[in-house]
């Protein structure tokens, strides 16, 4: 997996699959293009996430995600980079970020800067999507998520969050993967 390119050693990984009936360019193509928040448990939860981000800048226009746009899409309007992409079978994205607080802004950069950025107060994240194929209208669809510190004060004050608000990421993932199993029902 190309994950492991950029973020080999981790200290949380998020890992969820499923399959699908559909053959793997579809599946990867429609994946690509969900708008995640068609979900109103994902829209309610990211709702909640950004309360304080939101009560911070009240007079300050905040990028939203407008609706239909794909959730990839707008993942890069605020900030994420795609890392590398395998056209049709997966994708990379990654940022360098400070998830606990309360206005959390993303930095993306090139994979190998992302790699070899050090600088304390912060954490690296990586999330993939990729399509497998399993035969000629089956796929295994896997959502991964991975997540290291830079250095010890970092690392705690992620895995609070984490404790938090892990359990709702890992929701979310389930849930994109059922609205992909929707989408391709269609």
């Amino acid at each position: 997996m190309l994950i492991d390119k950029y973020l080999p050693e981790f200290d949380v990984r998020d890992y969820h699959e499923a399959t699908v009936t559909a053959e793997p360019t579809h599946a990867y193509r429609v994946l690509r293009s969900l708008d995640f928040n068609s979900s109103f448990i994902i829209r309610t939860l990211s709702a909640i996430r950004s309360l304080p981000a939101r009560l911070l800048r009240r007079n300050e226009a905040k990028a939203r995600q407008i609706p239909g746009q794909p959730f990839v899409d707008f993942a890069l309007t605020i900030g994420w980079q795609i890392l590398e992409e395998i056209p049709d079978s997966e994708l990379v994205v990654g940022a360098v970020t400070q998830p606990w607080a309360a206005d959390v802004q993303f930095q993306g950069m090139s994979g190998s800067d992302l790699v070899a950025f050090n600088e304390p107060g912060f954490t690296k994240i990586v999330w993939s999507m990729a399509v497998i194929p399993e035969s000629d209208n089956r796929s295994r669809v896997v959502l991964e998520t991975r997540v290291t510190a830079t250095d010890e004060t970092s690392r705690r004050k992620f895995k609070r969050y984490w404790f938090v608000f892990g359990p709702f990421i890992g929701l979310i993932r389930r849930i994109i993967l059922r609205l992909l199993k929707r989408e391709l029902k269609k």
